[in-house]
């Protein structure tokens, strides 16, 4: 089963690399043809490649059911990506459920991940803070979300949909400071046993960040060429005016455009647009924030 899943991934990053068509011994899923089809052309749009594709494997459970074997799986992917005779490393990780009958794999797909985050005490003090004027340390927001992008820290508490609660984590590092403790309604923060909504749902933070008169402030602007590293992208992948994902901006392309890291689907340096995501839809609405010094 092993070498099976191991074929699978290999066969994955294979055809994400240049123009390689080529048939496989292996059936890879429609969702999963999909994804190459969509971040091919994806790379095609921004005049960009895989040159490269590194790719590993991980079982983390199994589980025998009805004589079916079944396995979580992670796969952690690094693109080395060119665009423009320059290069950088795009990486995104994703957790799997493989289904074997007498060793044969008969599915093999991607876990869903939940999006509403529910509330959980926790005994954890954080000092209380104040809304004074700070300067919005960018570097300090993107060397957070550089380390912690594909790991979780221990300070705070992990989520299911950990996404918002990473970006909030980011943005404290860069210095914006917490405001509105006890009411899980009002401000921004993470104190003791609580959270605010804002801290670690995403349509909250993107409500507080298009409204908040203190402490961390945001503006928004209509294109994404005009925001700076540390500034966040939300996502609302139905078009139905809930806003579902949150990223943070790490870098810029060539062509000024943003590449971002974020949670859940943990990803790192990946293209601001999300057009080769699973979440992706024609409805799809982006906000760009603008973090501002108050």
């Amino acid at each position: 089963m092993k070498a099976t899943l191991a074929k699978v991934i290999e066969t994955k990053a294979q055809l994400l690399v240049g123009n390689k068509r080529g048939a496989s011994s292996v059936k890879l899923p429609d969702k999963d043809l999909a994804f190459i089809r969509r971040k091919k052309e994806l790379m095609t749009k921004r005049a960009a490649e895989i040159v490269k594709c590194n790719s590993h494997g991980q079982i983390i459970g199994k589980n025998e059911v009805d004589g079916k074997m079944h396995l979580n799986y992670l796969v952690h992917y690094q693109y080395l990506i060119r665009q423009n005779n320059n290069l950088y490393i795009e990486e995104h990780c994703e957790e799997r459920k493989a289904v074997f009958t007498l060793n044969k794999l008969i599915s093999d797909e991607e876990v869903p991940k939940e999006i509403d985050t529910p509330f959980e005490t926790m005994d954890r003090e954080t000092p209380v803070e104040d809304t004074r004027d700070f300067i919005y340390n960018r570097l300090a927001a993107v060397q957070y979300a550089e380390r912690w992008w594909n790991d979780y820290n221990p300070k705070y508490k992990k989520f299911t949909d950990n996404c918002t609660n990473f970006i909030s984590q980011c943005l404290h590092a860069g210095g914006a400071p917490m405001h509105g403790y006890p009411n899980r309604n009002k401000g921004w923060w993470f104190q003791n046993n609580n959270w605010s909504y804002s801290w670690s749902v995403a349509n909250a933070l993107r409500l507080y960040l298009g409204n908040s008169q203190k402490g961390l402030q945001a503006e928004e602007v209509s294109s994404p060429r005009e925001l700076l590293l540390g500034d966040i992208i939300c996502y609302d992948f139905e078009g139905d005016g809930r806003f579902n994902h949150n990223t943070i901006i790490v870098a810029k392309d060539i062509e000024g455009y943003p590449l971002v890291n974020a949670q859940t689907q943990n990803s790192r340096m990946r293209y601001w647009s999300y057009y080769d995501s699973t979440a992706y839809t024609p409805n799809i609405k982006y906000k760009f924030f603008h973090i501002t010094n108050n």
